[in-house]
């Protein structure tokens, strides 16, 4: 294990994917591991979560669609290339885990909707058993009662 967040659900915010962010770039840059993925549940619908894997680091190059052109136009970078990839590259990273943080955490709300849903319809079900079921024996005593008030009133 190369890094570890516990708790980080709880109050989840920006400063916590940047942290993940920054531990998975130190990793990839400095050659102790060859690609980092990220693992999460996607959240679909309360229903539905997805579990995902996708290629972090590094950036899959995005190849031109067939039928579309690919330019070798020449581009004026202001500030440099250099400078300009070394601001976004972080924030890209940041930014996508951050976005897989929410989708986890959305997805764990939807399972803990549904689970809490479902347990009230059986605890709903569970009453109404319980209820029916005390009703018939509440009866069967009454009825015993009055068989044994008919009963001794019948032998006097």
């Amino acid at each position: 294990m190369r890094y570890e967040a516990v708790g980080i659900y709880q109050r989840l915010s920006f400063a916590h994917a940047a942290e993940l962010g920054n531990a998975a770039i130190e990793e990839f840059t400095s050659g102790r591991v060859g690609s980092v993925y990220l693992v999460y549940n996607e959240f679909k619908s309360v229903m539905t979560q997805k579990l995902v894997v996708e290629r972090l680091l590094p950036i899959p190059r995005l190849e031109p669609e067939a039928g579309e052109a690919s330019s070798s136009m020449d581009y004026i970078f202001e500030p440099a290339p250099e400078q300009i990839f070394s601001e976004l590259l972080p924030r890209h990273v940041q930014v996508q885990v951050y976005r897989a943080l929410l989708e986890s955490n959305a997805a764990f709300f939807a399972a803990q909707m549904t689970a809490m849903d479902a347990a009230t319809r059986n605890s709903a079900e569970m009453i109404e058993n319980l209820t029916l079921y005390m009703n018939k024996v509440r009866q069967a005593a009454i009825t015993r009662e009055i068989i044994e008030v008919v009963s001794g009133a019948s032998a006097t």
